[in-house]
């Protein structure tokens, strides 16, 4: 039987694993060259505007928090890992963005309860590991009457569809985790927050992604920027036929989804909601 003490180490090793992959390769790059739309589409949805309080949980490099503090919102973009932080400091110096940065567990966020307007999330939440803690500290910090506002990948969208194709390559993941494109489904999300919420909106969307112009340089360019994908990848180093195996099938699923000319349809789930006047 595991005891607390073994829990909480196990906790902390799971976040320095991840707080790790997500400092490997370049994910700016990624949310500013292949999806720089989604994180104005979640701010317009949240309905941010000049003095509100918001939080962007799981920043990242700050693709939300950054419109949203060009509204004249006051903002607070915290994340788990330094480095991309770092990476939104300078990004959002260059666009003349002012907000703070926080480093911050998504599953234990050191806020006040209903210090926020608006607490929202682009594809960052999902990849916390315990849905309901990360779920459950969203809706604490944010004010009654608040927005909650989430902009995630859906399972059977392009990007679900590739941690679909990843999985046998990638280490079993450690007890209580959850796969991140469930916060992609409806019915997930809708059971995560509870009665705690009304006026619950959710809604499926595609972003367009022209940025390769052949499936080989779509996995070559995530092999070299996306840290999940950077982590499968050396979870197999070791192994040249298995490495071979997951470039074709990466492959062929990026050959599936692109036109003629190249481009793809990616499917995210948008859910915005208010948090429950008690």
């Amino acid at each position: 039987m595991t005891g607390p003490t073994e829990a909480v180490e196990a906790d902390r090793a799971l976040k320095a694993k991840h707080r790790t992959m997500w400092a490997l390769g370049d994910y700016p790059a990624v949310a500013t060259t292949v999806i720089p739309e989604l994180g104005p589409r979640l701010v317009s949805a949240c309905g941010v505007q000049r003095g509100d309080r918001v939080l962007d949980v799981a920043a990242g490099s700050g693709n939300a928090a950054v419109p949203a503090a060009l509204t004249g919102a006051d903002v607070v973009a915290s994340d788990l890992t330094p480095a991309l932080l770092d990476a939104g400091r300078v990004l959002a110096e260059e666009r003349g963005a002012v907000l703070a940065w926080r480093e911050a567990d998504a599953e234990a966020l050191p806020f006040e309860d209903g210090e926020f307007d608006v607490v929202m999330s682009c594809v960052g939440v999902m990849f916390a590991p315990h849905h309901q803690a990360a779920a459950d500290e969203m809706v604490r910090v944010c004010r009654d009457g608040g927005t909650v506002g989430v902009l995630n990948w859906t399972p059977q969208g392009f990007i679900g569809r590739m941690f679909a194709v990843m999985k046998p390559y990638a280490p079993p993941p450690p007890p209580g985790a959850q796969p991140p494109p469930l916060w992609g489904d409806e019915e997930h999300l809708a059971a995560l927050l509870g009665d705690r919420v009304t006026d619950l909106d959710a809604r499926r969307e595609t972003v367009h992604v022209d940025r390769f112009a052949e499936p080989a340089e779509f996995v070559n360019f995530f092999k070299a920027a996306y840290g999940p994908t950077i982590a499968v990848y050396r979870n197999i180093a070791g192994d040249p036929d298995r490495v071979t195996a997951l470039d074709r099938d990466l492959t062929a699923l990026a050959r599936d989804a692109m036109t003629a000319r190249g481009a793809m349809e990616w499917e995210y789930l948008l859910l915005t909601a208010h948090r429950r006047v008690d």
